[in-house]
């Protein structure tokens, strides 16, 4: 799986898949695209981010990105675009008639959407830590997504949202109370 520090390399790829379909766009144009398919605004930014230092120890966490299972492409937009309001940061295939595999994000929340067996198991369960969870979870019901209608519950340090996709993986939103 590539990540920011291969955005070159995809840039290239993309330059070179969209020039066989006669599509033509400049170097900097496909650096451009790559830097806002990892969420930031400019490829000016993304680049200072890949030619950053180090941390001491050469060792740095990032982000953890969950890969969810998915069965129907269709479910899982309605589900994760219209219902919990992400957007598409990008999608894979292998070729036609192939799985989809698929980044999915909502500001700094991402998740790989796979259609592949071997990714992921289905009804997993993850918990995301916000803020704003009384705000997400009106949003959530006043879209009235005739499938699930989260509650708010108040768990004694925390609150929490839950919601369950239509291939049974459950997404905890979580914010500590004080």
């Amino acid at each position: 799986m590539r990540d920011f520090r291969d955005a070159k390399a995809m840039a290239k790829a993309m330059r070179e898949t969209l020039a066989a379909r006669n599509i033509e766009i400049t170097h900097s144009e496909a650096l451009e695209i790559v830097a806002r398919q990892f969420g930031v605004e400019t490829w000016n930014i993304l680049s200072a981010k890949i030619e950053a230092k180090p941390v001491e120890g050469g060792i740095a966490f990032e982000q953890a990105v969950p890969i969810v299972r998915i069965f129907d492409v269709a479910k899982a937009h309605e589900f994760y675009l219209g219902f919990l309001g992400f957007s598409v940061d990008w999608e894979h295939r292998y070729g036609d008639n192939f799985p989809l595999y698929t980044q999915v994000s909502r500001d700094n929340l991402r998740l790989h959407l796979s259609e592949h067996a071997g990714d992921a198991t289905p009804g997993g369960n993850m918990v995301v830590y916000m803020k704003g969870i009384r705000a997400f979870q009106k949003e959530l019901i006043d879209k009235n997504y005739r499938y699930m209608k989260p509650g708010l519950e108040d768990e004694g340090s925390r609150l929490e949202v839950t919601v369950i996709d239509p291939f049974q993986n459950r997404i905890r939103f979580m914010e500590a109370k004080g």
